[in-house]
């Protein structure tokens, strides 16, 4: 049977080995033929129920294995599917939820009364089903989706229908909808395949997917397994103890980790002397691993060790530090992203779209089949981001003569912390609020543990006295609890050149001046 569409995975692999566990979840073993047939109750629900093809169905919540079996269903129904940051406000998920006009939403019982009590503010919300309680007034998500026969729909869905949308923070303060295809998951996984050994997979490989579900890194680095066979060990979230614990008892192959938490497990493993052996890979990202790191990595795991680099609006990863470029006695392409996957082209612009040569420093543009479609319901924004199929990332940095791509800055006024993106538009829009706030600029700093950190930079109003525990506080009723910013510093003036416009460099400088680059 012929691959066209994402759903056609599990039909392939269950008609193979129908017993082959597909993921493993608290305990829970779902075999290929389970996913297979649970994806069709949930499609032909969605199908029958009159949800147009269109329509866009939300996941919120840990990761778990009921998101892959939504994941499928969407897929072979020809529905869209979001996946949405738990660790957002009410406010930002309200936005979101009215911005996609997303149907119905499927919510862990821990985020569900969130839920309910923005519901009156999204009138296209038809449905809110839970997925592991049973609360009055909502389906309960196992009796929802086994009112539906588990024949299959056998819907043909194109390669090139919306499969997956997924939100991205804004420079403006509001996140835009990345929509993605079917094909663009297969292309992303082409790329890849031509990348090297440590890019083979199949059907014995055991993936951990512990990076969360609503970002590419997650919910993508798991659909490459599935793609192949394979098992996925499905982790709520990231913890070191359960990470090493599961990779002695699954023997766990694979996984794709940021620095932060790899730096846990090492001390994890070294402290209980767990079996490491069978990792053969480890994919990191969102930061450059330190050498001490690395050493200790290298010398525990003994596995080879790979850099990537991308984004939700590139379906993922675009380059990669291959193994042999990551020595233990240090390499300055250490400090590169790699080189593009094959199949990827990489070029640096400057401000009128001029392409540089090596060694200058412009923005990273990207051209790859796995690009998004567009943003949803922004067309300005998308012509912003896409000229002639490249995509502008937003990202400063320069190619060596040898094709490494190194970053440098981010033209986009953006901080990544712990592998999450954060806006400071966004945070700066609610610390205005804040009665005793003048002006604000909300900077990254260097950070030992996430790399970057969130601080702001308060002028206050006339006379009043700036307590940052309570500013802190005002802004947690607003925003995720990774986008308060971690420091908060008071100044008479904020710079600002001849036009106005605050100077957020002049601002970094004094934090970033024992730097060479101004990302960590």
């Amino acid at each position: 049977m012929q691959i066209n569409s994402v759903g056609d995975v599990v039909r392939v692999h269950a008609a193979a080995e129908p017993d082959k566990p597909a993921m493993i979840f608290n305990g829970n073993v779902t075999t290929y033929q389970e996913l297979d047939q649970r994806s069709n109750r949930i499609a032909n629900h969605l199908i029958e129920s009159g949800l147009a093809t269109d329509s866009r169905i939300a996941y919120l919540g840990r990761n778990t294995d009921s998101y892959y079996e939504l994941f499928f269903g969407a897929a072979k129904s020809g529905r869209v599917i979001l996946t949405i940051n738990w660790r957002l406000a009410a406010e930002e998920l309200a936005y979101i939820l009215r911005d996609s006009g997303t149907v119905l939403l499927f919510v862990e019982k821990e985020f569900a009364e969130r839920c309910f009590d923005l519901a009156p503010e999204c009138p296209q919300l038809a449905e809110i089903v839970v997925l592991d309680a049973r609360l009055e007034g909502h389906a309960y998500y196992p009796d929802w989706r086994d009112q539906a026969p588990a024949k299959d729909p056998a819907l043909m869905v194109n390669p090139d229908a919306p499969f997956v949308q997924m939100y991205t923070s804004g420079t403006t303060g509001r996140p835009k909808g990345a929509v993605l295809r079917h094909d663009c998951f297969f292309h992303q996984r082409r790329a890849e395949e031509g990348a090297g050994a440590w890019a083979d997979w199949g059907p014995n490989s055991v993936n951990l997917v512990a990076m969360p579900v609503f970002h590419i890194g997650g919910s993508g680095w798991g659909y490459i397994t599935f793609h192949h066979g394979g098992t996925n060990i499905i982790h709520p979230e990231p913890q070191a103890e359960r990470i090493g614990i599961d990779i002695a008892r699954h023997r766990i192959t694979k996984m794709f980790l940021v620095p932060t938490v790899l730096q846990g497990l090492v001390e994890y493993v070294k402290q209980h002397q767990l079996d490491v052996t069978s990792i053969e890979d480890i994919v990191y990202g969102a930061s450059p691993i330190s050498e001490h790191l690395l050493q200790q990595s290298v010398g525990l795991f003994g596995c080879r060790f790979i850099q990537q680099y991308g984004m939700t609006e590139t379906t993922g990863a675009v380059t990669y530090l291959p193994p042999e470029d990551h020595r233990v006695n240090g390499s300055p392409r250490m400090q590169s992203c790699g080189i593009p996957f094959p199949g990827v082209q990489i070029k640096i612009c400057d401000e009128s779209g001029n392409q540089l040569p090596p060694d200058c420093v412009g923005e990273i543009c990207i051209k790859t089949p796995a690009i998004m479609t567009c943003y949803w319901n922004r067309p300005d924004a998308t012509r912003q981001a896409l000229t002639d199929g490249w995509y502008h990332s937003g990202d400063a940095g320069y190619l060596d003569p040898d094709g490494y791509l190194f970053l440098s800055d981010r033209i986009k006024d953006m901080i990544v912390s712990g592998g999450e993106n954060i806006y400071p538009a966004e945070i700066e829009r609610v610390l205005l609020r804040h009665p005793t706030v003048a002006e604000v600029a909300v900077i990254g700093v260097p950070d030992e543990k996430w790399g970057e950190a969130a601080k702001a930079v308060l002028v206050p109003i006339a006379g009043a006295t700036v307590d940052a525990a309570e500013i802190a506080r005002f802004a947690r009723s607003y925003l995720a609890g990774y986008k308060i910013p971690k420091s908060i510093d008071v100044t008479d003036a904020l710079p600002r050149n001849a036009s106005g416009k605050v100077l957020k460099t002049v601002i970094r400088e004094p934090y970033w001046k024992e730097r060479q680059r101004r990302v960590n």
